[in-house]
């Protein structure tokens, strides 16, 4: 088989960009290891910055969004045992959409344009730093050869295209959070209509939704913690006890029917393109979920890079694919600032001590006291430009 590209990983970033390129008019396959159930079934983050809904309107994959989506103005920052709303509207003119990654890739899968291969197993691109790439893979114990002329590797960060890459090449920046979050999912209505970031001498909580009936809410626990020592009961108590009191006393509870632990990290790889091979979302990069930005920058990835392929197709220009890793970089840095910057004002660190907890609460009333702080906290909120 021959096709123009080939996209390795079927999550939102490998899905958008072949929808994309393929309303271009672009040949695309894309290869993706696990079954569609299962990558339908992973919960992801759900805010989206303004920039990657106008992607998935041109990728035609955004009526359900515009039906269903919660627009935001605005979020919570409850310290001090009170509220401090950040005008996200008032402050930058735009707004975030509370949209959930499942169904953002539900709504990809539907509207998909191209080739997708499921359950392809030991995927290996091949040759890419030459003119002439291509990818292996195996599907019911029989091995596929498909030559294209590039290869994007979509397929996040355990992903074997980032590992296909010579060490020489590349170069990894990280850093490891002392902490993890605690996630439960409910069918309740949230507590809120806007998220709430709340910092607490216990630890940082979250109330977020992914629907007017369904909230997800999280709570920052040890490293060391396990999912089984965690009852519903003792969630929801230890949520209350974080939120000011008259969340507390709204919060609605119910059984949860999804509980998980996820460790934080920040995470870099340069460049993001090795000859024929570019790599996109979290095969490059990952965030902690405190700013909203994982799939937000998988979203501007695939933007420079469809944008470089089009004109590759069309104009026979490489000028576009010689410029995607700086120009994706660019993007990528000050999102991983802007997580990290909220990651370390709402969370307590081990070894934080009094100084640290005094830092916190003097950069948290400068934000709310300062239009020019909140406009800036904002401005990253809601979207850097692309």
């Amino acid at each position: 088989m021959r096709t123009q590209v080939v996209i390795i990983g079927a999550g939102p970033a490998g899905l958008l960009l072949g929808q994309l390129l393929a309303r271009a008019g672009i040949e695309t396959v894309i290869l993706e290891r696990a079954s569609s159930e299962y990558v339908l079934g992973r919960v992801r983050a759900g805010v989206l910055e303004q920039g990657a809904v106008r992607l998935l309107d041109e990728a035609g994959a955004a009526s359900r969004l515009h039906r269903e989506g919660l627009p935001h103005d605005g979020f919570s920052l409850a310290f001090d045992g009170r509220d401090h709303r950040i005008d996200l509207f008032g402050l930058t003119g735009s707004r975030v959409t509370v949209y959930g990654q499942t169904e953002v890739t539900r709504d990809l899968m539907e509207a998909r344009d191209a080739i997708s291969i499921y359950e392809a197993a030991n995927v290996q691109p091949q040759d890419f730093d030459g003119e002439n790439p291509f990818v292996t893979y195996e599907k019911d114990g029989v091995t596929h050869r498909i030559d294209c002329d590039f290869i994007a590797g979509c397929d996040g960060f355990h992903g074997v295209s980032r590992k296909s890459v010579p060490q020489d090449a590349i170069r990894e920046f990280e850093r490891v959070y002392p902490f993890g979050w605690l996630g439960l999912l409910a069918d309740v209505p949230p507590v809120s209509h806007e998220l709430i970031y709340a910092n607490h001498p216990r630890g940082f909580a979250l109330c977020s939704m992914r629907s007017a009936t369904r909230s997800r809410y999280y709570v920052q626990c040890t490293l060391e913690d396990r999912v089984e020592a965690w009852s519903d009961d003792r969630f929801w108590d230890e949520l209350r006890r974080r939120l000011p009191v008259a969340h507390a006393e709204a919060l609605v509870t119910g059984p949860s029917f999804e509980k998980s632990i996820a460790p934080l990290r920040s995470f870099v790889a340069e460049p993001m393109r090795f000859g024929r091979l570019f790599l996109a979302g979290d095969a490059a990069h990952i965030v902690p979920p405190t700013g909203a930005k994982g799939l937000n920058l998988a979203a501007s990835d695939v933007h420079y890079l469809s944008d470089a392929l089009r004109e590759f197709y069309t104009e026979k220009s490489m000028a576009g694919i010689d410029a995607y890793s700086a120009r994706a970089l660019a993007r990528v840095w000050k999102a991983v600032r802007f997580s990290w910057s909220m990651t370390t004002m709402l969370h307590r660190f081990p070894d934080g001590g009094a100084f640290g907890q005094r830092i916190q609460e003097a950069e948290l009333d400068y934000l709310i006291h300062s239009r020019a702080a909140a406009t800036a906290l904002a401005e990253n909120y809601v979207g850097l430009p692309y």
